[in-house]
């Protein structure tokens, strides 16, 4: 299995390059927010206590994310080819918690790919895109929050897998295309990649 983190700020492409991997490498997409509502609908067990702090408008503990992440890892791991965190982790003990639930599997990250994009780019891209969906939360003010928030979170995040050989940082600007190239020449260049799924 090949597994990759992928994290950049809001607006850098995450969704749009996730997919295109996810094509490409047959991976198994896991976005936190995803699994966290399903596990609520379902009402699993996992599921009502997450749903417990987040009706009080409290955050999920890690070590509970980090549960539902593991319960719903075993459920697909028989099919998966590898799978790509998107959301996950966003904190270094996040990360820390993540190694260590992934090494009691036998896996491990193997790529943390870091779509690098500036802030003024990333800006006008959110305010692009609040234009055409009418979402409130893309405007200036709030983007420059958002912004601000990524970047003393994920600044030592960066440092932390930049430490243990796994960082990528990827050049966000430029064709849709041309980025997904130097995504997937970094990830090829990788001793355990994943070949393309034909």
């Amino acid at each position: 299995m090949f597994n990759i983190v992928i994290f950049g700020a809001p607006g850098s492409g995450k969704g749009t390059q996730s997919q295109k991997l996810i094509d490409r490498y047959g991976l198994t997409h896991i976005s936190t927010g995803d699994v966290l509502r399903a596990q609520i609908t379902a009402g699993t067990e996992l599921g009502n206590i997450a749903d417990s702090y987040i009706s009080k408008g409290h955050l999920i503990p890690d070590d509970l994310m980090v549960d539902i992440l593991a319960n719903e890892i075993d459920r697909l791991r028989p099919q998966a080819n590898g799978f790509i965190f998107d959301g996950f982790p966003r904190t270094i003990p996040q990360a820390e918690a993540l190694k260590k639930m992934l090494g009691q599997r036998g896996e491990e990250v193997h790529s943390v790919i870091g779509l690098e994009v500036d802030d003024e780019e990333l800006m006008k891209r959110l305010v692009k895109r609040g234009a055409e969906s009418g979402r409130s939360d893309d405007n200036p003010s709030t983007i420059s929050n958002r912004l601000k928030i990524y970047h003393t979170t994920t600044s030592p995040l960066r440092e932390y897998y930049t430490t243990e050989g796994k960082y990528r940082p990827i050049h966000g600007l430029g064709h849709v295309d041309e980025i997904f190239q130097r995504i997937t020449d970094s990830i090829d260049a990788h001793p355990s990649s994943p070949k393309a799924k034909n």
